[in-house]
């Protein structure tokens, strides 16, 4: 029976940063095994709850070796990333559009921004605020929740997928 959501809860941003990269083995293995994969994922969760940590732990996990920074005032950005395997010559090369939705005031305005081509190119977007575009963005294969805890670093992660490409995701990082 396919698994499609699991939760984790993190004290530290050890168990954060282990978590993103649980996520960035089981996406590599979906991107070596088609190299036209496209996946959307959301970020959902309040001010604070560290989805933009979360993103940066992800993109960084998956082999960008640059400084991943918050998209907030440009609303996107994009990371090529190379994905090494066992063997040197059958690199995949994919890219992480990082969207970061909050300072939105209209649904429309990321269409009107020429966003809208990047949710088919091979790699994936992570959506942070997806709810400030309600309505305009396509399905999201996987969301994911952060809920702040009592402490600064912890948080409880929730992963849900809604496609068989995320199910497969959400069951491979349960198996790590």
């Amino acid at each position: 029976m396919a698994q499609n959501s699991f939760n984790q809860y993190c004290r530290q941003e050890a168990d954060t940063t282990a978590l993103a990269q649980k996520l960035a083995s089981s996406l590599s293995h979906l991107f070596q095994a088609d190299q036209s994969t496209h996946l959307n994922i959301s970020l959902e969760g309040d001010l604070g709850a560290g989805k933009t940590t979360f993103a940066r732990h992800l993109i960084q996990a998956l082999g960008f070796e640059g400084r991943v920074k918050s998209p907030t005032y440009t609303l996107c950005e994009p990371y090529p990333i190379q994905i090494n395997s066992s063997n040197p010559s059958t690199a995949t090369n994919i890219t992480a559009h990082h969207f970061d939705l909050y300072r939105m005031r209209d649904p429309l305005e990321w269409q009107e921004a020429g966003f809208a081509e990047h949710f088919d190119e091979p790699g994936f977007c992570l959506v942070e605020w997806p709810e400030k575009a309600e309505g305009t963005l396509p399905a999201f294969d996987i969301e994911i929740h952060l809920i702040a805890g009592d402490d600064e670093s912890a948080r409880n992660i929730s992963f849900k997928a809604s496609s068989s490409q995320g199910i497969a995701v959400i069951e491979e990082m349960q198996t790590q």
